[in-house]
């Protein structure tokens, strides 16, 4: 039996050379650029923003307006909550260093690239700093600001992000952080599953 076919609301802006994998809807005003990638059964909320080249795995789930910029790659799985926004660049300027001239908004070398690994959830108005990586079932709670990597596994909360727990791949707590620290071993979820940390 075949997969059924992308979904594109008619608002939606998809530029040329963009791939959607089957079954994969795409709501109202969602704009992606060209070159993106998306896997297979992802939902991509209305007014999110894709750009050039990102990269999405299957099965994964972009709420209402999120912006993913160029340089990103999302891993199968993968829970990105509404109004969160990636970001590359650690010296952004509007211009040129003499305001003569607006920068390029194109990607650049100096563009740097984000991982977000597979099974991982970010939670609503995250703010996720330039050049990261994001470890498998992570969780980043809502709001928070992500300036450094996030080993898998890991609860992260705050502002700046700070280890607050593990998560289980149900998403379920297994073990809380005691000053910035999780004990470590093995630490059983009630799925029956375990987390070991480190992993």
């Amino acid at each position: 039996m075949s997969e059924p076919a992308a979904r594109v609301h008619p608002t939606a802006i998809v530029e040329a050379d963009v791939e959607l994998g089957a079954g994969t809807t795409v709501w109202d005003h969602v704009h992606i650029r060209r070159g993106a990638v998306l896997g297979r059964h992802c939902i991509v909320g209305e007014k999110t923003y894709i750009a050039y080249d990102v990269r999405i795995g299957d099965l994964c789930k972009l709420n209402a307006a999120v912006y993913v910029c160029a340089g990103v790659e999302i891993g199968r799985g993968v829970m990105v909550a509404a109004h969160t926004v990636f970001t590359n660049d650690r010296f952004p300027r509007a211009a040129d260093p003499d305001l003569q001239q607006l920068a390029t908004s194109e990607p650049t070398e100096a563009t740097l690239r984000t991982v977000v690994h597979d099974g991982a959830t970010l939670g609503a108005n995250c703010t996720i700093g330039p050049g990261l990586e994001l470890g498998a079932f992570c969780m980043v709670g809502m709001g928070s600001v992500v300036t450094a990597d996030v080993p898998p596994h890991a609860l992260v909360a705050g502002n700046p992000a700070m280890l607050r727990g593990l998560v289980c791949r149900c998403g379920a707590l297994v073990a809380r952080a005691t000053a910035g620290a999780v004990p470590a071993g093995h630490h059983p979820c009630a799925c029956g599953r375990t987390v070991s940390w480190p992993g």
